[in-house]
């Protein structure tokens, strides 16, 4: 009952009616680049529990067009992805490219700062001994900071995995930075 309760408080954080914090005041575009680097394969659950991260020898590199929405009247942005994984040293063969889509939803929007969670599925150009299959989902948990007019900064965390559909599943994971602007 407190877990509910404190996640109610949160969105109650959010005004429905505000403008949406991942984009300036009148714009309708965001380009975004972020970088992070790997934090071992594993579980979901990877993303919001530090203590789990393993540091492991991949960068992740995105580049991301968005445009503002409502989802459930909570302001959110839908996502065109484009991510580049290089791997090395033990970890050469993991890396991939791929294309994706994907929703975030701003859940707390405070003084300027927001936090939330996104979603979404991408095609990678190949295979892996992490997951057998080119189809994977991407989950996101991220905090914001409104720095300047049209510049927003993100740190983040972010898991690939195909949720199971296949016998190899054992996932990526990532933490980074990231930074938009809003036009």
């Amino acid at each position: 009952m407190k877990k509910l309760f404190v996640l109610l408080a949160f969105i109650s954080m959010t005004d429905a009616v505000c403008a949406n914090p991942m984009f300036a005041d009148g714009t309708e575009n965001s380009i975004g680049l972020y970088i992070a680097q790997g934090t071992g394969s594993g579980s979901l659950f990877k993303l919001i529990n530090p203590g789990l991260w393993d540091f492991s020898p991949m960068t992740s590199g995105m580049i991301q067009y968005s445009q503002p929405m409502e989802i459930f009247r909570l302001p959110s942005r839908m996502n065109l992805n484009y991510v580049q994984n290089i791997a090395y040293n033990s970890q050469k063969g993991l890396s991939f490219m791929a294309i994706g889509v994907s929703w975030d939803i701003a859940l707390i929007n405070w003084r300027g700062f927001y936090a939330g969670i996104g979603v979404g599925p991408y095609m990678r150009d190949s295979r892996d001994r992490y997951v057998e299959s080119r189809l994977v989902f991407g989950e996101k948990v991220f905090i914001g900071k409104n720095i300047a007019d049209q510049w927003r900064i993100e740190i983040f965390t972010h898991h690939f995995s195909n949720g199971d559909f296949t016998e190899k599943n054992r996932g990526f994971n990532y933490t980074g930075i990231g930074i938009n602007y809003s036009f």
